[in-house]
């Protein structure tokens, strides 16, 4: 039943014309798959046709026809999937990611607005440097008001649980946050963890404005207790925010940044390297 239900499903995408606006796509008729294709990629960070395939229930072929009809609307792009650590042998997997559209297909975050207020915050105060920190300073009230909601929670969790508290809490306010192990890059020392968001909801105004991407650095780092590294931002034009937490009394390393990134100097929260100001 299931599999002939996916087959029709799959030869009505085959015959459809592509639509030529994203509200097309994610709005008429049959497309709703295509949403929910489109939503589990903005849920969960770039991911392989097989992946959703596996996520929604459907067959690997009925999900790169729906695939194939985001990437003509310039909803999705693929990409190499990006490796974190030792990458194996073969070629890297191919993986889709939502474009600017395709995000912005899903909400209105009045961008224009908030960027508007933040520019008057920074002109206010005569712009330059003291624009900046007044920015900066408005960002850490923020998100400093954000993690006060979230400090009792990490409160109760254990050193080595918080990053999936924090992932749980962040996940409620709908950054849709995940959270990975990764090894020690000395042996038998504790595993640390990657926590990564696969949805911010104010991507488009951190770029222009890295402050944001900054103070909220440096609010997981004291609701963690230790000093993170953000390896990579959705407004710096990768497929999720990236921040490494060392496990509780190790340093953060370096070495957990993932391949692509050039520099070794990663930003760590409370810093302000010329490399953390280009990795937002």
């Amino acid at each position: 039943m299931r599999e002939h239900a996916e087959q029709q499903e799959a030869e009505t995408a085959s015959h459809c014309d592509v639509p030529v606006t994203a509200a097309e796509v994610l709005l008429e008729g049959h497309r709703a798959t295509r949403d929910r294709v489109a939503r589990s990629i903005l849920d969960h960070g770039p991911s392989s046709a097989a992946d959703l395939a596996n996520r929604l229930g459907l067959t690997a072929a009925a999900v790169r026809r729906h695939l194939d009809g985001l990437a003509a609307a310039g909803l999705v792009e693929s990409r190499e999937q990006r490796v974190y650590g030792s990458r194996g042998r073969g070629r890297p997997a191919k993986v889709f990611a939502l474009t600017d559209g395709g995000r912005d297909a899903f909400y209105q975050a009045y961008d224009q607005l908030a960027a508007d207020a933040l520019r008057w915050i920074s002109d206010s105060v005569g712009g330059g440097k003291a624009g900046e920190e007044a920015v900066a300073a408005f960002a850490r009230a923020r998100f400093g008001k954000q993690g006060e909601r979230y400090r009792e929670t990490l409160r109760r969790a254990e050193a080595r649980e918080r990053p999936e508290a924090l992932a749980e809490a962040l996940s409620a306010d709908g950054y849709a946050a995940t959270v990975r192990r990764v090894p020690s890059a000395v042996a038998k020392a504790p595993a640390g963890a990657q926590l990564c968001q696969h949805h911010c909801p104010v991507a488009h105004i951190a770029e222009q404005f890295p402050q944001l991407c900054e103070a909220e650095t440096e609010v997981f780092s004291q609701l963690l207790g230790t000093h993170v590294q953000r390896l990579a931002t959705i407004a710096h034009g990768d497929g999720v925010c990236t921040t490494y937490v060392p496990a509780p009394g190790a340093a953060s390393s370096p070495a957990q940044r993932p391949a692509g990134h050039g520099s070794d100097a990663v930003p760590t929260a409370g810093t302000s390297t010329e490399d953390s100001a280009s990795a937002r």
